[in-house]
């Protein structure tokens, strides 16, 4: 055997051997040590945030929001909202998953729409429209003014959470109707449920959708 293949043998040797320890490391023995510490440090991000209602069981993550509909109706394209419920932003990302439809994949994404978009435009118009129409109750009438953009807006990734505590507040007055509860009682479930600022300084104030409908079914439940 001459030397070049005996050379070029050592190098792929080499090359293996080098796969090899870099795959247990970087494959194997650092995600279980970074996967270790995290359910060590923060059980709960690790395991993606996960919310339990008052019974134990989990309905949901704090990171992702969900969407509060009636059942879908034959000959209805999109569900009506079910107005039991605060309701979150509008969510117009990229939809349903159309690649694999073995699975229900929850995508996210914005819309990309220029401000002068006439879908934009409209979208928001109509948005505008149902929530005048669906928080104007008796003694209480929702001007086209009193509307806040995260209302006929989605997010960046079309999941978010939150909604601002104006928002909020101007569901006030139809989730205690619906829910016959008092105008009080709903206010002081946001307020308790309203988050301040990180730090102080950083974003906006927010209501975490999702934990507030939570505690307005165990408001609901004991009367």
């Amino acid at each position: 055997m001459n030397n070049s293949a005996v050379n070029t043998g050592r190098v792929l040797w080499a090359g293996l051997r080098a796969l090899l320890v870099l795959t247990v490391i970087t494959g194997v023995l650092y995600p279980l040590a970074v996967t270790g510490a995290a359910q060590v440090a923060f059980p709960g991000k690790a395991d993606g945030s996960q919310i339990e209602d008052a019974s134990g069981k989990a309905v949901g993550s704090e990171l992702i929001g969900q969407t509060y509909n009636l059942p879908l109706k034959e000959g209805e394209e999109t569900p009506a909202p079910d107005l039991r419920w605060f309701q979150p932003r509008p969510s117009n990302g990229l939809g349903t998953n159309s690649v694999n439809t073995q699975y229900s994949i929850v995508l996210s994404g914005a819309t990309n729409r220029s401000g002068d978009n006439a879908d934009l435009i409209r979208w928001v118009e109509e948005a505008k429209a149902a929530v005048v129409e669906d928080n104007s109750v008796k003694g209480y009438t929702v001007k086209p003014s009193d509307v806040p953009p995260d209302a006929v807006t989605s997010s960046g990734s079309g999941l978010d959470p939150h909604i601002s505590p104006e928002y909020a507040g101007l569901q006030v007055h139809r989730v205690a109707e619906r829910n016959r509860l008092t105008v009080a009682q709903v206010d002081r479930l946001v307020a308790d449920h309203t988050e301040d600022r990180v730090l102080g300084f950083v974003g906006e104030p927010r209501v975490n959708v999702l934990k507030l409908n939570i505690a307005l079914k165990a408001l609901v439940a004991g009367g």
